[in-house]
């Protein structure tokens, strides 16, 4: 029998901030695995480096993590060693019993650990209560040496992953990320800061595009033809693409203005656009009673999915390096303008959001079908009322679309972007797990 109840957070009040609301605690192994979700997804919002590629990293790898640390136990799941990039045998269960729920608490409390070894002091009493609690509770009527033996392979997978992690390429984020300095080329098209804060005048994260994917077989496997031709020209394209978003800035209506607030995930304010997504599909595990393994194989996949998103689209922003609207209407169109949303401090093209949400989309779609129809609460704390979606494919494109909303994407950026995602995706869709 599954046990529940509510975890009781005695912590300091900073503390308690970060503790996810309504956690629940039993000695069911998708209640470990969705209350550490919900504390990353804190910690995400409270960790200084957390910029978005960043935060699909750790999702990718918590996903690997849950799903290899309940695919150890049963032998009707196969692992993903030899199916992603540069993952090796990982440690099984032998002779004795293991507890998946012990298994999985050991295994996840050590890699969020590890992620977040940078957070604050208020992230580090958080994540020592939950392990604390967690500990406790699927502890609960173990005999002491199924519970030593299940600990002690949750930590040698988690070890596994950590190791294999820390020679991606990603794992040291210097200056939060930003580039020491840079020099804009001289080309017109070129990107050039958009934010008088001194940090921002270097790109964010310029070499991302070559940290080792988890699925797809490189960053630039999903590449993206160049964007439109950049000119000044009235009658060109590129004007028409910059009209367009100046055009549509002007005259927005309130649910327009909605849309790209919803789908804006700032870092530091949020838990970014990947952590969206996770926040969405962690929702419905508890809403829809999903299986534990369907629960750890959608994780996996969609963090896999995300992480390689971030890691395709990045390449291409480097390659392509293109100024963003606000540049380009404020030196053509009207100087005055600004747009509705901050714009990020990295080239335009193509849109991360609607790389990693059509990559989101692809997973999540082929996990539960074409017309999962779902509300999405991520910023019902925030005050924002939850959004409905008929499906994973009507939410992405409306997330797609909130950047030209927004003011901050031209529309060949959002919809490259598009097809880019679904590509990576595909890759996380194409990978053996359940039998």
């Amino acid at each position: 029998m599954h046990r529940r109840r509510v975890l009781g957070l005695g912590a300091a009040a900073l503390t308690a901030v970060l503790l996810p609301a309504r956690a629940q605690v039993a000695s069911d192994p998708r209640s470990v695995l969705t209350n550490w979700y919900k504390l990353s997804l804190q910690l995400v919002r409270h960790t200084a480096t957390y910029s978005p590629p960043v935060a699909s990293r750790a999702f990718g790898y918590l996903g690997v993590t849950g799903y290899e640390a309940v695919a150890a136990c049963d032998e009707g799941m196969t692992s993903l060693a030899g199916q992603l990039n540069g993952l090796t045998t990982l440690p099984r269960a032998g002779d004795g019993v293991h507890d998946a729920a012990a298994v999985l608490q050991a295994a996840l409390s050590a890699t969020v650990a590890h992620f977040f070894s940078n957070t604050g002091p208020s992230g580090q009493r958080a994540l020592a209560t939950m392990t604390r609690k967690l500990d406790a509770q699927v502890a609960q009527g173990l005999a002491p040496e199924v519970l030593r033996q299940s600990v002690g392979l949750g930590q040698a997978i988690a070890a596994h992953i950590i190791d294999w992690a820390d020679v991606d390429g990603g794992a040291v984020v210097e200056n939060m990320g930003f580039a020491q300095s840079y020099r804009p080329p001289a080309d017109p098209s070129a990107w050039v800061p958009t934010s008088l804060i001194r940090q921002q005048q270097a790109p964010l994260l310029p070499d991302w595009g070559r940290v080792r994917p988890f699925a797809m077989p490189a960053g630039n496997t999903c590449a993206l033809p160049p964007p439109p031709v950049y000119s000044e020209d009235p009658t060109s394209d590129f004007y028409a693409e910059a009209m367009e978003v100046y055009t549509a800035t002007k005259a927005l209506t309130d649910e327009q203005a909605l849309i790209a607030r919803f789908w804006s995930d700032d870092p530091m304010l949020s838990s970014t656009p990947p952590g969206h997504w996770i926040f969405v599909a962690n929702d419905l595990i508890s809403r829809h009673n999903l299986p534990l393994t369907v629960s750890v194989d959608m994780m996996a996949r969609l963090g896999i999915g995300m992480a390689d998103a971030f890691i395709g689209c990045w390449h291409d922003k480097t390659e392509y390096n293109l100024l963003r609207p606000v540049t380009y209407i404020n030196r053509v169109i009207d100087k005055d303008w600004k747009p509705l949303l901050i714009t990020p401090p990295f080239a335009e093209y193509p849109s991360g959001h609607s790389t990693v949400s059509a990559a989101a989309a692809t997973v999540l779609t082929g996990v539960l079908g074409e017309a999962f129809a779902y509300e999405d609460f991520t910023h019902e704390r925030e005050g924002l009322d939850a959004r409905s979606y008929a499906s994973f494919w009507q939410a992405a494109d409306e997330a797609g679309i909130s950047r030209l909303y927004g003011g901050i994407h031209f529309r060949s950026a959002i919809e490259q972007g598009m097809e880019q995602g679904r590509c990576i995706g595909a890759h996380a869709v194409s990978l053996r797990t359940l039998a």
